[in-house]
């Protein structure tokens, strides 16, 4: 008897358990604490309003019906928010004077303006946890974001988060950005698909600086400035790691600078990355950069499936001695990367594809795996001598004309190349290859085209230990050099 009330008391507990309704975070209508919508009110405070409602009940979505709610102010956000804007609903910038202005920062002679002050945006926060941005709907700078430096009352980004944890950003497309369209420092736990980012006629699409735990999916990036770039300053007053990231299946475009980029403020080490399924459409910097520039570590950065087209500086790796960082750093390095399954069809004939450590930083340990890249040519006979370098300087055109019309390899060391090539839609009188003051540099089985009038096809200068094997009847000359194959 004992044993069957024991089980028909175990089953009313696991109907109980079944039919239970899971706790639901509540929903705060902008319009119920006075939001107007209709793109000509200032619906800024109903907005900080429903925030404040929502933080606190414990937590909550704000939701934004179809409207257009016009936020000349800032908008504070809190801890256990999200924002929901439903299709058709845009939260819509203003001109005037009337958005927060810049906190002081004792450290912002390390970064620029834009990456050492945050208040100064349509929507900011600062140590928050469990924060979301999701949706159908905008938000839409309106042409009132500042690209350079803001003065007093105006802002130079959408959205601008500090130190929080636990961000979802999903679904909601962010136009006219000033400087950012999102900009996030010192993050951890940052989760986002389909987001859609339209700032081209602006600068940067999504800066992702001193940030850990980050998934990109199914993205959509245009911007004028840096779409989607990976950095670590010094505007937390402190030295911050980074890593741990993934972007999968995500569109990417810049104008005027860099599609997916490390840096160039890199003041804390990076580990961690993998690439997948990036579509690249035009670059006027590097389509794939990656600098060390303030004495990070960059490591363990993982490439696959990616074609790229229309950019000047196909990839360049690139260690250089800025030392921008407040913690007297040294010069850094960048090791552990591989690169598979990637196409690039390159805009310019001088930014040739680039491995440039420095003398007191080699690249090391970097795979190429099925790396076909083509370059528009054109250029004559030039000198096979090592190009100019600014140490200081991240820009492609930091480095003079690269001396060959493929890869050019400098203070690098183990670098492989297996499969793929490099060829020119025209004829052109550089090598396909240059290594410079390296060591342990292998091409199997690589593809490249002959210049008719190029002096050489391989160039190994200074280099201990370079093999060129299963890759036609190349023409070599090694200067200083040793082979090992």
């Amino acid at each position: 008897m004992f044993r069957r009330l024991g089980l028909a008391v175990g089953a009313a507990l696991l109907a109980t358990t079944v039919l239970a309704e899971p706790a639901q975070a509540a929903d705060f209508n902008v319009k119920d604490y006075g939001a107007v919508g209709n793109g000509s009110a200032s619906d800024t405070a109903a907005i900080d309003r429903a925030i404040t409602a929502a933080n606190a009940a414990g937590g909550g979505t704000v939701r934004f019906p179809s409207g257009t709610y016009r936020s000349p102010k800032s908008i504070h956000m809190k801890s256990n928010v999200t924002l929901q804007l439903d299709a058709g609903a845009t939260i819509m910038g203003a001109k005037g004077a009337g958005y927060d202005k810049p906190e002081p920062n004792p450290n912002d002679k390390y970064q620029d303006y834009g990456h050492s002050h945050f208040h100064n945006a349509m929507i900011w926060g600062d140590r928050l946890t469990n924060i979301g941005f999701v949706g159908s709907g905008t938000i839409d700078g309106g042409g009132a974001l500042i690209t350079g430096n803001p003065d007093s009352g105006e802002a130079d980004k959408i959205i601008s988060l500090t130190r929080c944890e636990n961000l979802t950003v999903s679904g909601i497309k962010l136009r006219r950005g000033g400087h950012f369209a999102m900009l996030i420092n010192g993050c951890r736990n940052v989760v986002s698909d389909r987001l859609t980012i339209d700032t081209a006629s602006d600068r940067d699409g999504w800066n992702v600086i001193s940030t850990t735990n980050v998934t990109i999916t199914n993205g959509n990036f245009a911007a004028n400035d840096d779409a989607l770039a990976f950095k670590s300053d010094y505007a937390l007053g402190q030295k911050l790691s980074n890593g741990n990231v993934k972007v999968y299946d995500t569109k990417l475009s810049a104008k005027c600078c860099n599609a997916l980029m490390f840096g160039s403020e890199t003041c804390g080490d990076f580990t961690g990355y993998d690439f997948q399924r990036i579509d690249i459409k035009g670059s006027n910097k590097s389509g794939l950069g990656l600098v060390s520039m303030d004495g990070s570590v960059i490591s363990d950065v993982h490439y696959r499936d990616i074609t790229v087209s229309g950019v000047r500086s196909p990839i360049m790796l690139k260690v250089g001695a800025r030392k921008r960082c407040g913690n007297s750093p040294g010069v850094g390095t960048i090791r552990n990367i591989t690169y598979d399954n990637i196409t690039i069809n390159g805009a310019s004939p001088s930014f040739s594809p680039t491995i440039m450590g420095d003398v007191d930083g080699h690249v090391t340990d970097v795979t190429f795996t099925n790396v076909k890249i083509n370059v528009p040519g054109g250029n004559g006979t030039t000198s096979t001598n090592p190009p100019s370098n600014d140490r200081k300087n991240y820009n492609p055109n930091s480095i003079g004309t690269r001396p060959a019309y493929g890869w050019y390899v400098r203070y690098a060391d183990r670098i492989r190349f297996q499969g793929g090539g490099v060829s020119f839609t025209s004829d052109d009188g550089r090598p396909a290859v240059i290594a410079n003051s390296s060591s342990d540099i292998t091409f199997d089985g690589f593809g490249w085209e002959r210049g008719s009038k190029s002096p050489a096809d391989f160039v190994f200068q200074n280099v201990n230990g370079f093999c060129v094997r299963g890759s036609g009847s190349p023409r070599v000359t090694a200067t200083g050099s040793t082979e090992k194959c």
